[in-house]
């Protein structure tokens, strides 16, 4: 039996019909959405690298069904900030010079912004512990701290 899902992503209406209201989330947004984010890394929720907003907390997409965000508003690394207009994290990111692979950093900058939106001007502790449990097999994760720190006082 076919399931009408209806979500916001990035600000636009999508009617998604599915046979299995079990299926990832992700592969709605990559699979039937063609979107280039989140990425698909681990599938257990383990890496950080399918992580998007869902009515403005971090989840991972990879283990969320599409049926249980059902009317959601969802917004995803495109939809946090603009090339014109960026999200602070985003600007952040650039000037700190993180990027190296990029396959890690839709999670990061996504699990940053929902920390930043809870807590705006965190402490280095409250940073690691906020992003704990993502990966970045890169090494940048001095960088990354660095950013979220720069990001955090823009604000």
């Amino acid at each position: 039996m076919t399931t009408q899902v209806h979500i916001v992503v990035d600000g636009k209406p999508h009617k998604i019909s599915v046979d299995d209201p079990n299926m990832p989330l992700l592969y709605a947004l990559r699979d039937e959405l063609k979107m280039d984010n989140p990425h698909f890394g681990c599938g257990l929720a383990q890496c950080g690298a399918c992580t998007v907003h869902v009515n403005g907390q971090a989840i991972r997409s990879c283990v969320t069904p599409i049926g249980a965000v059902n009317e959601a508003k969802i917004t995803t690394l495109a939809g946090l900030g603009t090339p014109e207009h960026p999200h602070p994290l985003q600007a952040a990111y650039v000037e700190e010079q993180v990027p190296q692979c990029g396959y890690c950093i839709n999670g990061w900058i996504m699990t940053a912004a929902a920390l930043l939106k809870d807590n705006p001007h965190p402490t280095d502790a409250e940073i690691r512990k906020g992003l704990s449990g993502l990966k970045c097999r890169c090494g940048t994760h001095m960088a990354i701290i660095r950013a979220v720190k720069r990001a955090a006082a823009m604000a």
